[in-house]
């Protein structure tokens, strides 16, 4: 880390910048606002910390594929933190924050009194002149705070956010407060983000798809915000995927006719299992192993097995390959379901673990081996370099598949998987366009799966962004939510329903607790609903929904106008089947692909 004698102008800037890019950010929600506004923070942002700022206006100190410590500072210590760096007692902030709803808001005025007295004595205005607090210093303590482990760390803590505090203005204390806390409410997504940074380092918008792609192979965008800053747009167009660096997985569209798949994807496919497991994305440089999740989570640590199998059957010295971890019964060899491997999240005892939930891979994919980018080739050519670099075994093997382009096979296909325990199968392209499309949802990936057979066809997974108070037994509880899909194109959640069936007693019991971290005072910038929620909350958790039917509605934004004027999609009787932990907001199902449900179930009762 730089020292504060090598702090210049050149590598760093005052933090109130930010601070005050962040005040006018919380205020406004649209799109375009927030990008000028970023704009004009990247242009006075020195290259040399391009990376931290990017980090800061994510909320986060760095990738979460980085598996680094969090800051681990819970409220009760942040509150202490407060009241030691404004000379107040912790009942003082306690009772502030009641008050005011917002611990950073509670910092802000209590900082602000602390400042009014000190400037009222001569002596300790003469002897207190405050540093000015730059964004690398501000970003450095935070990351000491993140770093401290063991016997002892919790003092250090301590006393590094309160030092932290008792330096900052009063705006910068709540946004420093508001960060610990992982509340900054700001509202910007990653391609908001990308946008500013096209037109300040790229020449302009239409530099964005270089951006995106790098960002797709490279999934750190303070990474990509650096290299674009200090070595311009020629160097992100040659960037190769790295081992060790996860890549962003590219996502399938769905359909449920053989014969409309078949069309899609150019008239001959590769049809694979689906199955009903955990995503992964394993690297192998030499012996040393990494697996990330579907979003992009380290979960290495989770699976020493496949850790193994990785070293063993994957032939290639450096090599990055997509599968599913699919938890079997060593009894029968039948698979089973996705749920049995949360019990590998257990922090302690993974070696029972291992024997009680043994796993195996099915692999699909391949992106990168030894020195040559497989993510520009097409599916074939990916698929006969993975089989030369596999070795396969009961354990560790290609997923099974077949080529066809004939619609009675695919289904019959599609029955022989469910039959084996997947939830269906992948129908691929492989034309000379089928390139690996990281990060991207299209149509040379198409899902059709065991669920899309019952009600309403296909099953959708929706993000939350608010929750309606129960009534008679649910009374004092949360008893419904409100359900939004997911818009690319405009980066906003857009509501389709409010569920409140097929929630168990527990589930219920759970909300509060699941909720808490995410809920605000007003709703997400990102969000666009015509509903009120008795309480609003960030995007973030998704969850799987089923319903009778689609159906246009006056009250949903799904779709808004495109069906007819002045309404929505939105889902007839919709029912909670489970949560999805391994998928972020962004993966949700989008609007685009339920006004495409929606049209082909008109077209059926036509």
């Amino acid at each position: 880390m730089a020292s504060e004698k090598a702090v210049s102008a050149e590598s760093d800037m005052p933090f109130m910048i930010l601070a005050e890019t962040f005040e006018k950010i919380e205020v406004i929600s649209s799109r375009t606002q927030m990008t000028v506004l970023l704009v004009n923070l990247f242009k006075q942002t020195p290259p040399a910390i391009i990376d931290k700022v990017v980090y800061l206006l994510q909320g986060k100190l760095w990738p979460d594929w980085y598996g680094m410590p969090e800051l681990g500072i819970g409220e009760k210590m942040l509150i202490k933190a407060i009241a030691l760096a404004t000379n107040s007692t912790e009942s003082e902030v306690e009772k502030l924050y009641k008050t005011l709803g917002d611990l950073g808001k509670a910092a802000e005025k209590l900082r602000a009194k602390a400042e009014k007295i000190m400037s009222k004595s001569s002596i300790l205005a003469f002897v207190s002149v405050r540093r000015e607090l730059t964004v690398l210093r501000v970003y450095e303590t935070l990351s000491r705070i993140a770093m401290a482990q063991g016997e002892g760390s919790r003092d250090i803590k301590l006393k590094l956010l309160a030092g932290l505090i008792s330096e900052a203005s009063p705006k910068e204390a709540k946004y420093i407060v508001r960060f610990v806390e992982g509340r900054l409410r700001l509202g910007i997504g990653d391609a908001t983000i990308m946008d500013a940074l096209a037109i300040v380092y790229g020449g302009g918008v239409h530099a964005r798809p270089v951006i995106e792609r790098a960002y797709n192979l490279r999934a750190d965008l303070g990474n990509v915000a650096k290299i674009l800053a200090t070595q311009g747009i020629d160097a992100l167009k040659n960037i190769k995927p790295q081992v060790g660096i996860p890549i962003r997985p590219m996502l399938a569209e769905r359909l449920n006719n053989p014969v409309e798949m078949l069309k899609k994807v150019g008239g001959k496919a590769y049809v694979e299992y689906k199955y009903d497991g955990e995503r992964a994305q394993i690297h192998k440089d030499g012996d040393k192993i990494w697996i990330y999740s579907r979003r992009l989570e380290n979960i290495t640590r989770q699976y020493p097995d496949v850790v193994e199998y990785a070293r063993k059957y994957i032939k290639a010295k450096q090599a990055i390959v997509e599968g599913e971890i699919v938890a079997y019964d060593p009894e029968t060899g039948e698979l089973r379901p996705f749920q049995e491997l949360m019990h590998r999240k257990r922090k302690h005892d993974i070696h029972i673990a291992i024997k009680e939930y043994p796993v195996k891979v099915f692999l699909f994919d391949l992106l990168y081996a030894d020195g040559e980018d497989y993510t520009t080739k097409p599916l074939p050519i990916r698929r006969e370099k993975l089989k030369e670099i596999i070795e396969e075994t009961d354990v560790f093997r290609l997923a099974e598949y077949i080529e066809t382009s004939d619609p009675e096979e695919l289904e019959k296909f599609f029955l022989k998987a469910i039959e084996d325990g997947a939830e269906g199968v992948m129908v691929k392209a492989l034309h000379e366009r089928s390139i690996y499309q990281a990060g991207t949802r299209g149509w040379l990936w198409i899902k059709y799966k065991r669920d899309y057979k019952s009600e309403m066809i296909d099953t959708v997974d929706l993000v939350v962004v608010g929750a309606f108070y129960g009534r008679g037994r649910r009374g004092g509880k949360y008893g419904a939510l409100l359900m939004a899909s997911y818009n690319p194109e405009k980066d906003v959640f857009e509501t389709v329903c409010k569920v409140g069936s097929g929630f168990k007693d527990e589930d219920l019991d759970r909300l509060p607790e699941m909720l808490q971290p995410y809920i605000i005072d007003r709703k997400h910038p990102r969000v666009v609903s015509k509903m009120q929620p008795d309480v609003w909350v960030t995007p973030a958790l998704v969850a799987e929904i089923i319903g009778a039917e689609l159906t246009l509605s006056p009250l949903h934004t799904c779709c808004l106008d495109k069906v007819k004027p002045g309404v929505g999609i939105s889902i007839r009787f919709p029912r909670f089947i489970r949560w999805r932990p391994d998928k972020s907001p962004e993966d949700a199902t989008t609007s685009q692909e339920l006004l495409e449900m929606y049209k082909r179930q008109l077209k059926k009762i036509i």
